[in-house]
């Protein structure tokens, strides 16, 4: 949620906000502003815009701001309307002082009312306003000396930006993060985090700080990820960290593997599409290095939790949301197969509110492609202090999620820009797959044949879901010309295919803006069929791995619930597997994906249905890689 860039740097200071603040576009917003300053002026610039970023850059052009240091923001709204006035950056009654601001301040009534009683003056809606006039009043405060006397300075020495910062955030509940200027200290920027991400970036001779590495890729691959309580001070001379009480801190710089031209677009006409032609590369990436064809073994580097823990943990609770609550129920299906392990899942958002049972007996298991994600770390933090050891499967290296964690599995499938996710969910798939194996390996149910014919097969997907990408792509734009004016949509199936019929129905709302229902074919009689008539495409994925005889079954009911949908007029698109002949006797559309074990399958049979909204998203004429009121990083509650 929210972008935030700032700089400090010889480079003209308002070009690389506003370049950072488009790379970050995706991450959801509905207003934007900057802030700039240099020596000798008495106030920081400030220009803001409603809507999208391009309209902060016509005012730009017809108002261009100068400076040596800046900081921009792209707002989405949870406190006042997206107007120009509640955009960011937000200033004190001097305009001495900018704040941007991700989160929310829960205290924010509290203190407006102490401030006012002050004689500050408030002209927005924002919980964010309120933090620039505390930074202004503690700073009078500590002019004003010992004896409290408000209304006359002693004389003293103002405290530094950043000890008003510091004081300023250990009043403020909720979750933030923060990035100000003062003008009274050019060449400064003060950032701090408790909850929401802040990165630091350290290049040739100048400092930037961010909330998501795109942001300032194209600059630096050297990044600092703030922890929470702590905060940087970015000046001409470098950076320094310290805790909210002042006391120093060290961080560990870390160097970014992405490549900048990973964020681009690289011709296709959406990120999203791009994504999800990238899935292959992401998939064999996330594999590379941890499997052994020879052996069958699995290697899960980065566990600080060794074999021998992981082979009496006696359950596992996973916690998730969105996209990667799909993941992590679809994974269920992987581990308690594969390692006959029992395994829970929950929706992170609800995990922590329902006196969860946990304990050293239970693996905690985070998915998040971001490592941010507000509910997640929660969550997290409820499994930790309930005692158990906790592992992260994320896609940024260094997220708050991981450094929590007692072990990560990263998904190493770059920088995934468009809101709806598709190559992170994929890549989480692999590594769900990864630790199934790797789990069962430890508790004795695979033997080395198993491991090995298991292994084999997960290194064929990649080309299978290439395979996919070639062959349906026209099919799938072709459906979307005959079905993008409908209203609803249900998704069908059966097992591990039930977390697909979710996903699928999830990326076809997120962007089209249709509602689509998932839910367990085996269901139908249980309330769905009375939605059923010839305006409903029913999606029913309807897959068949001829070597597994529950597969076989379940491919039977599935049929069986494709007739009681054609019975009643329903139209439906199947996703079957090549050779299946029967299936196209009985339906009106099939998709054929390549044959794949049970429990890989998943992995193939997604692609159509990211394809197929993809699709009709483009049709209806949405806005693909930014849907309307959706973030890509949830950072608060």
């Amino acid at each position: 949620m929210c972008g935030i860039v700032g700089y400090i740097g010889p480079k003209k200071v308002v070009p690389v906000i506003v370049e950072g603040l488009r790379r970050l576009e995706y991450r959801g917003y509905d207003s934007a502003g900057i802030a700039v300053g240099s020596a000798g002026r008495s106030k920081l610039e400030v220009s803001r815009a409603s809507g999208k970023l391009a309209n902060l850059e016509e005012i730009l052009r017809d108002h261009p701001l100068e400076g040596t240091f800046g900081i921009g923001h792209t707002r989405w709204a949870t406190h006042g309307r997206p107007t120009e006035e509640n955009a960011h950056p937000h200033r004190d009654c001097s305009g001495r002082i900018v704040v941007v601001h991700n989160g929310i301040v829960e205290n924010y009534l509290e203190l407006k009312h102490e401030l006012t009683a002050l004689g500050h003056k408030f002209v927005t809606e924002t919980d964010t306003e309120i933090i620039a006039h505390l930074i202004e009043q503690i700073q009078k405060d500590a002019e004003a000396g010992a004896s409290g006397d408000r209304s006359s300075s002693s004389g003293r020495e103002p405290v530094p930006l950043e000890e008003a910062v510091r004081r300023a955030a250990r009043r403020l509940t909720g979750a933030f993060a923060l990035g100000v200027l003062s003008a009274a200290e050019p060449d400064k920027i003060v950032a701090a985090r408790l909850g929401p991400p802040v990165i630091i970036g350290e290049g040739e001779g100048e400092y930037f700080v961010a909330s998501d590495v795109p942001g300032i890729l194209h600059h630096t691959r050297n990044i600092y990820f703030l922890a929470d309580g702590d905060v940087a001070i970015l000046t001409r001379g470098g950076i320094a960290f310290t805790d909210f009480d002042g006391k120093p801190v060290e961080r560990a710089l870390t160097r970014i593997q992405w490549d900048p031209i990973q964020a681009e677009k690289g011709g296709y006409k959406h990120f999203m599409l791009k994504e999800i032609w990238e899935q292959p590369r992401a998939v064999t990436d996330t594999t590379l290095g941890r499997v052994s064809l020879d052996s069958g073994k699995v290697f899960l580097g980065e566990m600080a939790i060794g074999d021998e823990e992981l082979a009496r943990a006696q359950s596992i609770n996973i916690a998730a949301c969105g996209t990667s609550w799909h993941a992590a129920l679809t994974g269920k299906y992987m581990i308690e197969r594969l390692a006959r392990l029992p395994v829970d899942v929950d929706y992170a958002s609800e995990y922590r509110y329902r006196d969860p049972i946990a304990g050293p007996g239970a693996l905690g298991l985070l998915i998040t492609q971001s490592g941010e994600t507000a509910d997640t770390l929660a969550a997290q933090r409820e499994m930790k202090a309930l005692g158990s050891k906790t592992v992260a499967i994320c896609n940024v290296v260094g997220a708050m999620v991981a450094r929590e964690a007692h072990g990560a599995i990263y998904t190493h499938a770059g920088p995934e820009i468009g809101v709806a996710s598709t190559k992170a969910f994929t890549s989480q798939l692999t590594a769900l797959f990864l630790l199934a194996l790797k789990l069962g390996q430890l508790r004795g149910k695979l033997d080395k044949a198993q491991s090995v014919a298991l292994i084999e097969e997960l290194s064929r997907i990649p080309v299978k879901m290439e395979e996919v990408l070639r062959a349906c792509s026209t099919q799938c734009e072709e459906l979307a010309r005959e079905f993008a004016h409908v209203r609803d949509f249900l998704y069908l199936g059966r097992g591990i295919h039930f977390p697909i019929a979710l996903e699928g129905a999830l990326k076809l709302k997120e962007i089209s803006y249709i509602h689509a229902e998932g839910y367990p074919a085996g269901e139908m009689k249980h309330g769905p069929n009375a939605l059923i008539d010839e305006t409903l495409p029913v999606v029913v994925l309807a897959h068949r791995d001829q070597t597994d005889p529950a597969s076989k079954l379940r491919y039977e009911k599935t049929l069986s619930n494709i007739q009681e949908v054609t019975a009643r007029s329903g139209r439906v698109i199947a996703v079957a597997t090549e050779g299946d002949a029967l299936i196209g006797s009985l339906v009106e559309h099939v998709i054929h994906i390549p044959p794949a074990p049970e429990l890989l399958a998943p992995l193939i049979e997604i692609v159509p249905l990211q394809l197929l909204a993809y699709y009709i998203a483009v049709r209806r004429g949405c806005d693909v890689d930014q849907p309307r009121n959706l973030a890509k990083s949830v950072t608060v509650e």
